[in-house]
């Protein structure tokens, strides 16, 4: 059975238009509650690519993400969100748009029909074999991304994909595939519902366990994370009274000299030796 772009196929609910506002929204949520029973079949798929990725950071290399529009934009949130959670430098985990920055806030018109512009975008960073790459596009034929992928294969460079249609050109071109299936979108079409609330569940999943793998979690507590406002403070405050079993007054004091609660749970435990 040849590509079949699930994606594209026509909505299950007819006349939205006549829907009231509490039809709209249940039907919506009809449909987003097939999302995680979905990107569930995909966990094996989700393992082997995270399992690649894992060692590669462990020994110096990076993660990038590749995607153009809605899938572009989710890859740099999850990058951008590594930092503040995990405490790693932001060019740990990097995201690519088609059209750059400014395609972040304003669709650039065409910028992911370019075979080439990816791997350009990713010769900006001298990608190469220490590196793995993640093509995300609902649709699985963004030129953009699969350009990019495909010069990564030739540089053995590992490459993997999320998509949500079976048989896809990406799904074809990436080493490590993960396909969700997560049928038509709600609005015809609109693959930033479903497709890309699967693309974002996954993310979380990948740059977690993978986080998790590198030691930037202790017990289920964020200790490397950047203490970059006063809820984060309070938070580390309250890790560090629980983790050492002290007071306010001394946690709050060996917050503000360390740093980082990690820091000041070793600092505190080696000072006690």
């Amino acid at each position: 059975m040849g590509f079949i772009r699930t994606t594209e196929k026509d909505s299950n609910y007819n006349h939205l238009e006549k829907m009231n506002i509490n039809e709209l929204l249940t039907n919506i949520n009809n449909e987003d509650k097939a999302v995680p029973f979905a990107v569930e079949k995909a966990i094996p798929q989700i393992e082997k690519l995270t399992a690649k990725i894992v060692p590669k950071l462990k020994s110096g290399g990076r993660l990038f993400y590749l995607g153009a529009g809605t899938s572009g934009r989710l890859g740099i949130v999850d990058a951008s969100e590594c930092p503040p959670t995990f405490g790693v430098s932001h060019d740990l985990v990097i995201g690519l748009i088609a059209g750059g920055d400014t395609a972040i806030r304003k669709a650039v018109e065409f910028a992911e029909d370019s075979t080439t512009q990816g791997w350009e975008d990713l010769k900006t960073y001298d990608i190469s074999e220490k590196d793995v790459v993640i093509g995300i596009a609902a649709s699985g034929t963004t030129p953009y991304v699969i350009g990019a992928l495909e010069k990564c294969n030739q540089q053995n460079i590992i490459t993997g994909c999320i998509t949500c249609n079976d048989k896809s050109p990406l799904a074809k071109t990436a080493k490590f595939p993960v396909v969700v299936i997560v049928g038509p979108e709600f609005v015809t079409g609109s693959s930033r519902m479903k497709a890309g609330t699967a693309q974002k569940l996954i993310l979380n999943m990948i740059t977690t366990s993978t986080m998790i793998q590198l030691g930037k979690i202790k017990d289920n507590k964020m200790v490397d994370m950047q203490l970059s406002n006063n809820k984060l403070v309070d938070r580390g405050t309250k890790m560090l009274m629980n983790e050492l079993q002290i007071d306010e007054r001394l946690a709050t004091e060996l917050l503000q000299r360390c740093g980082n609660v990690r820091k000041a749970i070793n600092n505190y435990q080696n000072a006690k030796k």
